[in-house]
């Protein structure tokens, strides 16, 4: 099934739950606007390539349009379309005053040079500049893009514009206005809202294990957290397998292997040892975080999950079938639209800072974030538990109905 469909689902759910009429609904199902470009740039041994590009602006009735640029093979306007739909609800669940937008080149950047990725970059940007801006449409990266190709995104656009102005794009490096703790902001805000659910359970973390799928930057800061949370993780996977170790494994360690070597796979030995990509999802874990690609628990496998709990750092990981048959096993799902909103939050403070000029220590964004995450899973809790839904029912219905509510004061409804 399309993202942008499974998204409509989760959608439909909750618009019945908080009453939505079929045109307040149709308008939670339209973008504002699609983007779409094709970008050619010149090739280090000559000659040119041409990439399609788009950039979604789903809603924007709470503020400026915001969400990432991802460079990916897989790239089309349905993801890109259910990404930005996504944003607009992250940014309303955890209640900063952003609207949801995504773009996307349909590039294996693998296959490209520096300078190519660099030009590719200026490209994107002159594209679309015009819808792009610091109090219209904000950027931020996402899969297969960096802080540097923001820092050249933000040149480009500078040099479109003729001055400076560093609000027009997050997730920069912090000498051109980037914010501190934003590297980390993802993992960080997904394990404050896991505590703060464990708070409501009395469940003693050093007591619970916890199997991660994904070992790039927001697993392995999630499994680093895990472990210091005092949470055994007995599980931990990369693209090209799963280690397990029934006793914990040494995250520090596997981190460190994994940077020398390529895999995770590497620290295979005193005790652990290794299994296929997919063990991960059904190990003997208390808690599964699924931090890597989307659509990972489907109907096919949901019966087979052993977590009572699972943790959506990646977009989209449990499909709608899948929601249902674990809503049905007892298993607590805290959804992709609450868990993985530390990144945005944390761009937001860059966005603010961007615009005032001041510059806040790590402390002062942990704490920030750690407020408002807490915060967002708070609501999001109380709602469920008041309904008798769950979590993700109960994350959109409270962004529906606060986006709803600003379309009405704007006359869009």
């Amino acid at each position: 099934m399309a993202a942008f469909q499974y998204f409509k689902q989760n959608l439909y759910k909750s618009a019945q739950l908080i009453g939505l009429t079929e045109v307040e609904l149709k308008a939670f199902e339209t973008p504002d606007r699609v983007l779409r470009a094709n970008l050619t740039i010149p090739l280090d041994a000559g000659g040119t390539a041409t990439f399609p590009a788009y950039r979604v602006q789903f809603n924007n009735a709470r503020g400026p349009y915001k969400g990432g640029i991802r460079f990916h093979p897989g790239a089309d306007e349905d993801e890109v379309s259910a990404l930005a739909a996504m944003m607009a609800v992250k940014c309303a669940v955890v209640g900063i005053p952003l609207g949801g937008a995504k773009g996307g080149v349909a590039v294996d950047p693998k296959k490209l040079s520096q300078k190519e990725i660099h030009e590719l970059a200026r490209a994107y940007v002159r594209a679309f500049a015009e819808h792009l801006g610091p109090h219209i449409d904000i950027p931020a990266p996402d899969v297969y893009t960096t802080p540097e190709i923001m820092a050249v995104m933000l040149d480009e656009y500078e040099r479109i514009v003729g001055k400076s102005l560093p609000a027009m794009i997050t997730g920069k490096p912090l000498a051109v206005g980037g914010s501190a703790g934003r590297d980390t902001a993802t993992a960080d805000g997904a394990v404050a809202v896991l505590a703060a659910l464990l708070e409501d359970r009395s469940s003693d973390a050093s007591k619970l294990s916890a199997a991660v799928q994904g070992a790039g930057n927001a697993g392995a800061q999630a499994a680093r957290l895990l472990q210091t949370m005092g949470a055994k993780v007995v599980a931990f996977a990369d693209s090209k397998g799963t280690l397990v170790h029934e006793d914990g494994l040494d995250i520090g360690s596997v981190l460190a292997e994994k940077e020398r070597s390529g895999s995770v796979l590497a620290a295979a030995r005193d005790g652990a040892h290794s299994a296929g990509a997919d063990a991960v999802l059904t190990a003997a874990a208390d808690i599964l975080v699924p931090a890597a690609l989307e659509e990972q628990i489907t109907g096919a496998n949901a019966a087979s999950v052993k977590a009572h709990t699972i943790l959506e750092i990646a977009n989209g990981p449990v499909t709608p079938e899948a929601d249902d048959r674990l809503q049905e096993q007892g298993v607590t799902v805290i959804p992709d639209v609450l868990a993985n909103a530390g990144g945005v939050t944390v761009s937001y403070f860059e966005w603010v800072q961007g615009h005032t000029g001041e510059r806040w220590s790590h402390a002062d964004v942990e704490m920030k974030l750690q407020a408002t995450m807490r915060n967002a899973y708070r609501e999001v809790a109380d709602f469920a538990r008041e309904r008798g839904v769950t979590l993700r029912q109960a994350a959109y219905s409270l962004a529906l109905t606060r986006i709803s509510e600003a379309m009405k004061v704007r006359g869009r409804m």
